[in-house]
């Protein structure tokens, strides 16, 4: 029995098409699709966001050194003057140290992300900046449903499309 439903494609053609579908959901919390691909979409997302659920807090902090070019008001790179040992001058970004500290994903949770991550496109907003969906999942989605035991979407029917009579579903979180 296949994993999902063949949609009428080529294998290629459907796993992107689901993947983009996926990726669409995560970044805007609603879609609208035909209500076959809204079945397939729903059941690979509630896997993900599963998966995302029980690696929401496995996870340690740690203090990291690390080390930057100082900037000035105008965010420009703070530059120095410096005599190398044959007496010849040269330009140096000026450095700053400082302790951080950060996330350390354990080996299960970094599996898990690395799974999220097949399914995910990596979409950019209008500045083109990417935006990184497998830490929405985790930060945002997954804290959501803690309390919850699957049923993460649901599926509305709307009705068939005037053009060519395909059902239309919405699928939404709850």
């Amino acid at each position: 029995m296949p994993l999902q439903k063949k949609l009428g494609r080529a294998t290629n053609q459907r796993k992107a098409i689901l993947k983009n579908l996926v990726t669409a959901l995560f970044e805007h919390g609603k879609l609208e699709t035909t209500e076959a691909r809204a079945i397939e979409v729903k059941k690979i997302a509630e896997h993900l966001i599963a998966i995302a659920v029980k690696e929401s807090g496995n996870f340690t902090s740690k203090q990291d050194k690390v080390s930057r070019t100082r900037l000035d008001s105008g965010k420009k790179k703070i530059t120095k003057t410096v005599d190398s040992k044959n007496d010849k001058r040269f330009e140096v970004m000026d450095r700053e140290d400082k302790t951080e500290m950060r996330t350390v994903d354990s080996s299960s949770r970094l599996s898990a992300r690395r799974e999220i991550i097949k399914w995910l496109n990596r979409p950019t907003t209008k500045d083109g900046d990417t935006i990184n969906l497998a830490n929405r999942l985790f930060d945002e989605i997954a804290p959501r449903y803690k309390t919850r035991n699957g049923g993460y979407l649901r599926i509305y029917k709307l009705g068939t499309r005037r053009g060519d009579g395909a059902e239309v579903a919405i699928l939404e979180f709850v």
